[in-house]
Formats: structure tokens, sequence, C-alpha cells
């Protein structure tokens, strides 16, 4: 595959920087991408030359609600879904909270929600948190072995009483990509709305929102190269029949009446400008489009190249990294199996190094890496990690290079071979 990595790198300043002499690797990725000057352009261009509230009937507030409406029709690509399906919150976390309380209001008690072991906190955190209504919140083991979920525990915990069915697309802590479509299809079966969060995937596969036939989906623009903003997918029918949170004199019609008060107009003209760029990627790499993708627009089609380009380029840089650490004794990986899907998303633990030590020690080198536990609370205390400080967490971006990946095994063998020194 011709991947233009220069051609890449160049449209991102931040790769620019220095730390200690040493140019700057970012493998943080997984806790939010660096940003393309064009997406910086747009967020400048819109505070100089459009800045307005909504509704109004002058220039800047018809150029504010156009900027608007085209945010939606760019992630309606996105998602492969109609524009008055997408709604904007503040971010991922907080659109889950909205969304989870707004679901209450049809429950009652003894219904019941279930979560899973290898989530984020916010999506369990939002579900947790109705137990005081006297909700019953269950969740789905992981395998400890394999880094999945538990199907057998999943189908087991599946009943007439379950309500709502909760997951993510991809884990944040381990990479490991679920079979969405099927547990969607299974919750389906038991007659539960469902909900996935798809902050993590939506930077490595794409999203599909009618083929996996989800009720909502949420993500977040900074972990695709765009502001710190969230961006909630509804099915309309589920949002139109939804009791949201809202003022009254609030639009109650989808996808205006998930929306409260103003919104972060600057960020969601950011966002949608981020969904350019990975457009524009894709527009060099149409091989990947088949006669499936015939009815879809141009964009969703480049949309959908992009994202498999990047795909193609990080997995084989991944599967090589992964190989080297695994020749390194001390160095325990934290991934799936081969044959399982995953992202390029990388964990792993050095013997009797604490891993925020081992992330202080490559930071010194301009190696950025995240160590914790990530919000993955469930998947931690299964793997007896939670009083150990978590893993150290590396994730490629399409920005990332074979030259980095060479760089951070060297400081990682080197921390490995000192110890505590």
């Amino acid at each position: 595959m011709n991947f233009d990595i220069s051609g890449i790198r160049c449209q991102f300043p931040s790769l620019n920087r220095k730390i200690n002499g040493f140019p700057v690797v970012y493998f943080d990725s997984p806790g939010g991408t660096q940003t393309p000057q064009r997406v910086m352009n747009k967020m400048v261009d819109y505070m100089i030359n459009h800045n307005a509230n909504s509704g109004g009937v002058f220039a800047t507030t018809v150029e504010n609600d156009e900027i608007i409406l085209n945010a939606r029709k760019a992630f309606a690509d996105f998602f492969g879904c109609n524009w008055d399906e997408v709604a904007f919150g503040e971010n991922s976390t907080a659109i889950n909270f909205k969304l989870s309380q707004a679901i209450a209001r049809e429950l009652k008690p003894g219904d019941e929600i279930l979560i899973t072991d290898i989530d984020h906190d916010a999506n369990r955190s939002p579900w947790e948190i109705l137990s005081e209504r006297g909700i019953i919140i269950k969740s789905v083991k992981v395998n400890t072995q394999t880094l999945t979920l538990d199907l057998e525990d999943y189908q087991s915990k599946l009943s007439p009483n379950t309500k709502v069915v909760a997951f993510n697309y991809g884990s944040n802590a381990v990479g490991t990509i679920s079979d969405a479509k099927m547990l969607i299809g299974l919750a389906k079966s038991a007659g539960a709305i469902t909900v996935v969060d798809a902050v993590h995937y939506a930077l490595h596969g794409v999203l599909d929102v009618k083929d996996l036939d989800v009720d909502f989906l949420f993500c977040s623009a900074y972990k695709f190269f765009g502001p710190h903003i969230g961006i909630l997918y509804s099915k309309k029918e589920r949002m139109e029949a939804l009791k949201t949170l809202k003022i009254s004199a609030q639009k109650n019609n989808a996808p205006d009446k998930f929306e409260t008060g103003t919104l972060n107009h600057e960020a969601i003209a950011g966002a949608a400008e981020a969904i350019e760029f990975i457009a524009d990627i894709g527009s060099k790499h149409h091989g990947h489009l088949t006669a499936s993708h015939s009815n879809n627009t141009p964009r969703r089609n480049n949309i959908i190249c992009g994202m498999k380009a990047f795909e193609d380029y990080e997995l084989p840089l991944a599967d090589y990294f992964k190989d080297e650490l695994r020749k390194i004794n001390s160095l325990k990986l934290y991934c799936p199996p081969r044959e399982q899907l995953c992202t390029s998303t990388i964990s792993f633990r050095l013997a009797n190094i604490h891993p925020l030590e081992v992330a202080k020690r490559l930071a010194q080198q301009g190696i950025f890496v995240w160590a914790g536990s990530f919000y993955v609370v469930g998947l931690m205390k299964a793997l007896d990690l939670s009083e150990k400080g978590g893993m150290v967490r590396i994730g490629l971006a399409p920005y990332n290079t074979r030259e980095e990946i060479e760089r951070t095994l060297k400081a990682i063998k080197d921390i490995a071979a000192d110890g505590f020194k």
C-alpha cells in the first residue's frame, strides 16, 4: 500500500516538538490524537468570521446554523446514518450520563441493565448509579486469557428483564474489538435497548450504525484528530420516544431535544473538519470500495477508504511492535491473541518496575505513553492489577512511524535492563 506518511505527518504541527533534545513520539493516541492544522484553522475561522448563537436572521447566525447542519451531515457520513440522528455534547461521558438518565425515566425497580467488565467507566458509572432506583445492574465477565468478553456469561445474564445492554466496540485498555453486531443481535432478541461506546474504536475502524442496528452509539472527536467534543448517534425513533432532560423552550424533536443549551460551535466546526481530513486521505485509497458501497455518498465512501487505509498501515506496525516486545524476557503483554480482532493499542508491564515509572522514563526521552488503569476498573480487577499500577499503554495512530517504534523498543529494553537504577 502506498501510504503517504510524510504527507500526513506534515499536517500535524505538534509533531515538530522536542523534549530534552528528543523529537517527541506521540504514542498516547488512546487518550487522544494530535490535531492537523486544518482543524485548528477551521476553528479559528469560525471564531473570527461566523461566531454567533443559533436561530437569528443576521449573517453570522445564519452561517453558524449552516456550519452546524453541515457538521451533522459530515458525521452522518461518518456513522452511516441520517443527519438528524446526530447530536453533539460536551464529551462522551457527559452524553452517556444524560442518555442513561433519560432512559431511566422509562425503567422501574427490578428492571435489569447489562454492562461489561472490559468497559471504560464512562459506560459503567452512568448505568451503575441507577441501582439507587432499584434497577439491577449486571456485569459481563472478561476472559482473562483472551481479554475478550465471556460470551457464555453474556448470554446467561440476558433475560426478559434486561432493558439496556451497554458495551464498548473496542477496548481502550487492551485494544480488543468486540463482535458488536452479534452482541447487539442477542440483546435485541431479549428486547433490550443497545448503547455502544465507540470512543476507542472510532479511530481504528469503519462505523456503520445501520448495519449494526444499534440504538445509541457515542464517540469523541478528539480521539480522531478533532477537538474535545462528544457526538451521539441515536436511531431516530428511539430519540423521538426518549424523555430527555431539557428546558421547556427547547425543541422536542431529534436531535435538538438532546442538546441542552448553547453548543460548542467552534468545536463542532473543528470536528467536522476532522472528518474531512479522514475523507481526503481516503480519496487517495479507493481500492477498498466494493459494489456494496455504491449507494453511499462520495464522502461516506472516502471516509470508509480513509479508515481502511489507516488500518492497513497501523496493524502491521503494531504486529511488529508486539513481536519485538515479546522478545523482552521481563515484559508481559496484555493483548488479545492473534486471531482476535484488535486495534493498534499495545499494553504491557515490566517485571518489578511500576508502570508509571516506565512512562516517566520514556517521557524523559520524548516518548509519550500512558500508564494506569485507563478507567477500566473491571478489567484491572479481573487481572489483579488494580493495586499494582495497571499497565503501560502504547497507541499507534496514522502519523506514527517504524522509526519511532524502533526508538521506543530500544528505550523499553534499556529500562528493562536497568530496573530501578
